[in-house]
C-alpha cells in the first residue's frame, strides 16, 4: 500500500487519540468507586437478610408476649370474680374451694409473669440487635450513596475527555486516504494499537529489534511505502526520529 509520508505521520496522532480514548474506556470499566460499591451492596444485601430475621425475632417474642398477657389478664379476671364469691360469703365447703383456687390462679399468675419478663427481656436484646443492624444498613447505604456520587462525578470528567478526543479524531481520521485509514482500523481492531514509531530500529508496537535482512527492507522503503512490522503487522511510521 502506499500513502504520503505526512499522512502516515497523522497515523501517530489519530494512535495517539485512540490510545488515549482506549484508557479511559478501561478507566471507566476500573473505577475503584465500582468495586466498593459492589463490596457495599453485597454488606448491605447481607444486613438485610440479618434485619429480616432480626424482625421476625422481635415479631415472633411480641406475639408471644401478647399471648401472654390475654393469659395473665384471664387469670385476673377469674381471680376477681372468684373474690367477688368471696366477698359474698357463703357456705363453708364453697369458700374452701374459692380459696383453693386462688391459691392456683395466684401461683398461675405469677408464672405466668415470670415467663412474660423473661420473653420482655429477650425482647428488649433482639430489638437492640434490630436497631444495631438498623444503624448498620444506614451507614452502608450512606457510603453508598457517597461512593456513587464519586463514581458519576468520575464518569462525568470521563464522559466530557472522550468527547473531547473524539471530537479532536474526527477531522484527522477525515484527512487520511481512506484505504490507509481503513487498514489502520482493522489492525488496531484487532490488537489495539494500529501504528507505532518505527526508532531505532526497533518496532514501537511489539518492541521487536530488526536486523539484517529484516532492517534493510525497512531502510530502503520508498517513504510512501506503508511497512508493516513482520512480528506484530502493525504499520510501523518513519519519521526523522527512526534514524535510517
Amino acid at each position: 500500500m502506499k500513502a504520503a509520508p505526512q499522512a502516515q505521520r497523522r497515523l501517530l496522532d489519530l494512535q495517539a487519540i485512540d490510545t488515549a480514548l482506549a484508557q479511559l474506556a478501561h478507566r471507566r470499566k476500573s473505577l475503584p468507586e465500582l468495586a466498593e460499591i459492589a463490596t457495599i451492596s453485597r454488606e448491605l444485601s447481607a444486613l438485610e437478610d440479618q434485619r429480616v430475621r432480626a424482625q421476625v425475632a422481635v415479631d415472633d417474642l411480641d406475639r408471644d408476649i401478647t399471648r401472654f398477657e390475654k393469659d395473665i389478664e384471664q387469670v385476673r379476671t377469674r381471680k376477681a370474680r372468684d373474690q367477688a364469691r368471696l366477698d359474698a360469703g357463703g357456705a363453708l365447703r364453697e369458700i374452701e374451694g374459692l380459696q383453693h383456687e386462688m391459691a392456683t390462679l395466684n401461683r398461675r399468675q405469677g408464672e405466668l409473669e415470670d415467663a412474660e419478663l423473661e420473653l420482655m427481656e429477650q425482647r428488649e436484646t433482639a430489638e437492640q440487635t434490630l436497631n444495631d443492624i438498623r444503624k448498620k444498613l444506614t451507614e452502608a447505604s450512606e457510603r453508598r450513596a457517597a461512593a456513587e456520587a464519586r463514581r458519576d462525578e468520575a464518569f462525568a470528567d470521563i464522559t466530557k475527555e472522550q468527547e473531547f478526543k473524539t471530537q479532536a479524531r474526527a477531522p484527522l481520521a477525515g484527512d487520511l486516504p481512506g484505504d490507509l485509514l481503513g487498514l489502520y482500523d482493522k489492525i488496531r481492531a484487532d490488537s489495539g494499537l494500529g501504528a507505532a514509531l518505527f526508532r531505532a530500529g526497533r518496532c514501537g508496537g511489539c518492541r521487536i529489534e530488526l536486523y539484517g535482512a529484516d532492517l534493510n527492507r525497512v531502510k530502503s522503503a520508498p517513504a510512501d511505502e506503508v511497512v508493516r512490522c513482520e512480528e506484530c503487522r502493525r504499520i510501523m511510521v518513519r519519521t526523522a526520529e527512526s534514524g535510517l
